[in-house]
């Protein structure tokens, strides 16, 4: 029977244990993405706090893939050395760093002055900005970015590589029928719209080598009308296994939708049986996939992760807003104090974002510093 503190594997990375620190945007590097002493403190933090994997926030693989300012960049060889400094924090602490690369596509919030916005097609009346359709050419080299970033990542010393695909960002896009009206290769049918995630990933094999640990990121649905759904999101997770994948964590929600992004619903849900947001839908992923499930999203009861685990619903549990909360929230768990996440969803964080503060959470933050002033 499986056990959340034990060690086991993603392809050839072993970790020391199922928890893994899910990527969220921190805004903490340099206006130019480079790597900065704090996002390098707030990752070592994270893997001080005892999870076994922390993977980085949305990394552009393309200057043009950036979506708001002070995401930490991966587009250029001048990244390498803070990134092999970020790498060195992480593992300082004792953990594995994964490098989650990303391209914004048509989801961009704040353009830099000459940004190339494409997407699967134009949909300039639905953006806040307009894009144009990305050409054959377009997608091809979107898919080297990819495969280029994943190698800066492996020479800088990060233990695996990310490929963000979900969350309504370009290869979710392409997912996304909602999104993708294409008519040629990469739209229509599932496999074309899959298309792109796997020749990223082929292109991240190429250039970073078949032993270098692999992870994506999809949607299980985009809760939008005519969006990804699960069944379809299974039958993709399954092609990207194919194309050497050697894990998928399973999100949900769109910038695009109507629920912004239901990783990050506001509320406490008051019984553990509520906690977990997509764990009916996961199970056709896990029937179908050979390779480990990672699930992040509502997690917040250390028994609830257990049951996932040995039940065999899920492989790894990802946890996002409770570590921004208590970072230590793994090693409390396994000192034995299991009591739940002190996290209540309020999405607080998302406002610390690109501040000087960084990312943190400042409604415990208050507490904390009222409780000193007590002390």
């Amino acid at each position: 029977m499986p056990e959340l503190f034990e060690p086991c594997s993603i392809g050839t990375l072993t970790l020391a244990n199922r928890f893994v620190r899910s990527a969220t945007n921190e805004g903490c590097a340099e206006e130019d993405g480079a790597v900065t002493p704090r996002l390098c403190g707030l990752l070592a933090e994270v893997a001080r706090g005892g999870v076994g994997l922390v993977i980085s926030g949305f990394a552009p693989v393309s200057a043009h893939g950036r979506v708001c300012a002070r995401q930490l960049a991966a587009y250029d060889d001048n990244c390498i050395p803070g990134l092999a400094e970020l790498a060195r924090a992480v593992h300082g602490a004792g953990g594995k760093l994964a490098l989650q690369g990303a391209h914004g596509g048509a989801a961009i919030f704040t353009p830099t002055p000459g940004q190339d916005i494409i997407g699967p097609d134009a949909r300039g009346a639905d953006l806040k900005y307009p894009c144009r359709a990305a050409t054959a050419a377009d997608l091809r080299q979107v898919a080297q970015d990819f495969g280029r970033a994943a190698a800066r990542a492996r020479e800088a010393g990060c233990d695996a590589f990310q490929i963000h695909a979900a969350h309504g960002y370009l290869l979710s896009q392409f997912l996304s029928p909602a999104l993708n009206h294409r008519a040629d290769a990469y739209g229509g049918s599932l496999e074309n719209r899959a298309r792109l995630a796997c020749e990223v990933a082929a292109a991240v094999r190429e250039h970073a080598g078949p032993d270098f640990p692999l992870l994506a990121k999809i949607n299980v649905s985009d809760f939008m009308e005519g969006g990804l759904t699960p069944e379809d999101s299974a039958a993709a997770a399954v092609l990207l296994e194919q194309a050497g994948v050697d894990g998928i964590e399973v999100s949900g929600g769109s910038t695009f939708s109507a629920v912004r992004s239901t990783s990050a619903t506001k509320g406490v849900p008051k019984r553990p049986e509520d906690e977990v947001y997509y764990r009916a839908e996961v199970r056709r992923h896990k029937a179908r996939l050979k390779v480990p499930l990672l699930l992040v999203g509502g997690i917040r009861s250390y028994a609830v992760a257990e049951e996932l685990v040995r039940s065999g619903e899920a492989d790894f549990i990802a946890l996002c807003r409770p570590l921004i909360s208590e970072p230590g929230l793994v090693a409390r768990w396994k000192a034995g104090d299991r009591r739940r996440s002190r996290c209540v969803s309020d999405n607080a964080c998302r406002a610390t974002v690109g501040t000087e503060a960084g990312l943190s959470c400042p409604t415990f933050a208050r507490r904390d510093s009222r409780e000193d002033a007590l002390a």
